[in-house]
């Protein structure tokens, strides 16, 4: 779906098409919360992940994007795959939206970070689940979280990618205690 959307928008360039796929079109902002969804049109809640905003976004988020997901899917499932993609596909993205308000927000980035605090901490609780994160990935992902935070890699949703990293985290840790405290 990334690059069908990605072929589509021109790679974000083409602000109408992305214009009806964002959380809330900015063109219409009103200043009520999420007026499109509440409206009825809720594919906005999951829409914005499949947006990309240049080759370098798509070709970095798909990357992480299958070896995560092609990781947690084989070890964990599919349906667990699914509930991470959907929550930290639309909770960052809302908490994005609460903090800069309605405008071309996109990518899979959040689900990244998600995916990413999912498996580094249940991989750490739980080493047995064959869900982790290697130390220098995870130093990695941390350094180019605060380089985004620095503002030199132009306009990025810190709060998105912020919000994933941390619904990972938690989903991580509670899975891994869980999993800890079944018996054998």
């Amino acid at each position: 779906m990334c690059v069908v959307v990605a072929i589509l928008s021109q790679l974000g360039d083409d602000p109408e098409f992305v214009r009806k796929l964002v959380l809330a079109d900015p063109a219409r902002a009103d200043g009520t919360f999420l007026p499109e969804v509440r409206a009825g049109e809720y594919w906005r809640l999951i829409t914005p992940i499949f947006i990309h905003f240049g080759p370098m976004h798509l070709l970095f988020n798909m990357m992480w994007l299958f070896q995560l997901g092609c990781m947690i899917e084989a070890r964990r499932g599919v349906t667990t795959l699914a509930a991470l993609v959907i929550v930290t596909g639309t909770l960052p993205m809302v908490a994005q939206y609460l903090i800069s308000g309605p405008g071309f927000v996109g990518g899979m980035s959040g689900v990244v970070y998600g995916l990413a605090g999912f498996a580094w901490l249940r991989g750490r609780k739980d080493p047995a689940s064959g869900v982790g994160l290697s130390p220098q990935n995870w130093i990695m992902m941390m350094i180019w979280l605060v380089l985004c935070f620095t503002g030199w890699l132009g306009p990025i949703a810190n709060t998105a990618h912020l919000a994933g990293l941390i619904i990972g985290l938690v989903w991580g840790w509670v899975s891994g205690n869980h999993a800890r405290q079944r018996p054998e």
